[in-house]
């Protein structure tokens, strides 16, 4: 089931997959995936073996307001990574960078599961919504492979706190400031 999960997400997406689909790539009834993992979102954090749910941590990083997201979505990061989850949440990384398919599923688990549901708060339209998840992502999984990946100091030994006071005010800025969106930007001629 595990498989046939994880080949649909990469293939359709999180949007795009469903149970039924799912199961059917598996071989298996829908009651038996709904019976083992309950549902499409548990069913998907289980195929890309996510360190952490969002749905479980999302709510204190809205909790402060719009001013205050930046800082908690990097303080969140740090707490998911500085916790149990860094082994897992690293062989995905790790996956990431060399495996298209593993590379897949991460974005999907950060645009759909992550970024998406923070932006989401900030009633933006689309293409505005996306273009600033995305450069959200880049600072949040540049900060990933500077601290836990390479290990580059001062950003491996900071801590918390330094770092959401250096990062915040950016990823702040990228949810809610003025900034040049790509695709918003004509070229010089």
């Amino acid at each position: 089931m595990l498989a046939a999960a994880r080949a649909t997400f990469a293939e359709r997406g999180f949007d795009g997959a469903s149970i039924r689909v799912i199961a059917t790539a598996a071989g298996v009834d829908p009651a038996l995936v709904h019976h083992y993992f309950g549902s499409k979102d548990k069913l998907f954090l289980a195929a890309v073996e996510a360190p952490a749910d969002p749905e479980d941590l999302l709510p204190e990083v809205l909790a402060g307001g719009t001013a205050d997201l930046g800082a908690n979505v990097v303080r969140l990061l740090l707490r998911v990574w500085d916790g149990p989850a860094r082994a897992g949440g690293l062989a995905l990384i790790r996956s990431a960078v060399s495996n298209e398919w593993t590379a897949r599923l991460l974005r999907e688990f950060l645009v759909a599961r992550v970024l998406r549901r923070v932006v989401g708060t900030l009633d933006l339209p689309p293409a505005e919504a996306e273009a600033r998840g995305a450069l959200v992502a880049s600072q949040l999984i540049g900060v990933v492979m500077t601290r836990y990946v390479l290990r580059v100091e001062p950003l491996a030994s900071a801590s918390t706190e330094e770092l959401v006071a250096a990062v915040g005010p950016t990823v702040q800025r990228y949810l809610t400031g003025d900034v040049d969106l790509p695709g918003s930007v004509t070229p010089p001629p």
